[in-house]
């Protein structure tokens, strides 16, 4: 049975990068292939892992809206749709990603969520683990982007506003009683130690701080020369912090670790 990844936080927390390091350790570990999914309207998680990423959810939905008129005779919209949903999928040797991307004009992403979460529902025996990079903020965890999986990671930075952010989510979860079984919080580009006001903000909101992933400067190069993430060395100090995380989610016996 396939096991799922998401993440959760606010704003520039680095979500995206972290989803990257998971994915590296998964396929370093021999857990492949791995299917990405980035939920994020603004998608780069593409470029993150070195994929050539295609057309988005969001954009098959406005194509199909426009053609749907011109559907080949003997298909039915639904199996027109899920043809053209497939060419979505950019494949590569060890990683498969999907990317939701921006619905059509102005107003909420509700229809392509929908419709992303079905295909996922339909890929996901496939593949024995997804990791799926979702947008800044709760929205996603109020609409169901996310309603069904197996470890969510609550990324922060080291802020008094990452904090209640992080609290912010913890209570979304209770109230809406989402089915996570599962879920870690992770301080990330930590310099020095936990300033003892955000260890407050957290004790108050009943969270605690598995891993602490250091400002690495090697993350920052690679971003500055476009290289994937998932080709960072052993080295790198962010990949090192990843790993007490990854034996976290490896062991799927230990629940609600935060």
């Amino acid at each position: 049975m396939s096991y799922t990844i998401a993440f959760a936080g606010k704003g520039g927390t680095g979500k995206t990068t972290v989803a990257s390091l998971v994915i590296r350790s998964l396929i370093n570990r021999g857990l492949k292939p791995v299917l990405a999914v980035d939920a994020d309207a603004n998608a780069n998680l593409a470029e993150s892992l070195g994929i050539e990423a295609g057309e988005t959810v969001g954009q098959v939905l406005a194509s199909f809206n426009e053609s749907k008129l011109k559907i080949p005779s003997g298909l039915t919209k639904g199996a027109y749709l899920e043809m053209r949903l497939n060419d979505t999928i950019a494949e590569s040797s060890n990683v498969d990603l999907i990317a939701m991307g921006r619905s059509e004009g102005s107003g909420c992403y509700c229809y392509p969520n929908t419709v992303l979460r079905k295909f996922i529902d339909e890929l996901l025996p496939n593949y024995p683990y997804m990791v799926m990079d979702n947008e800044a903020g709760l929205e996603h965890l109020s609409r169901g982007t996310t309603e069904r999986i197996d470890h969510l990671i609550i990324i922060m930075d080291h802020s008094i506003k990452g904090a209640r952010t992080a609290g912010r989510i913890l209570d979304l979860i209770k109230e809406l009683k989402l089915n996570i079984k599962r879920r870690s919080l992770i301080i990330n580009r930590m310099e020095g130690g936990l300033d003892p006001s955000i260890a407050k903000e957290l004790e108050g909101a009943g969270l605690k701080p598995g891993v602490f992933i250091p400002a690495d400067e090697t993350v920052i190069q690679y971003d500055l020369e476009r290289r994937p993430l998932i080709d960072l060395p052993q080295s790198s100090p962010a990949v090192k912090a990843l790993e007490s995380v990854m034996q976290n989610i490896l062991n799927r016996e230990v629940e609600n670790d935060s």
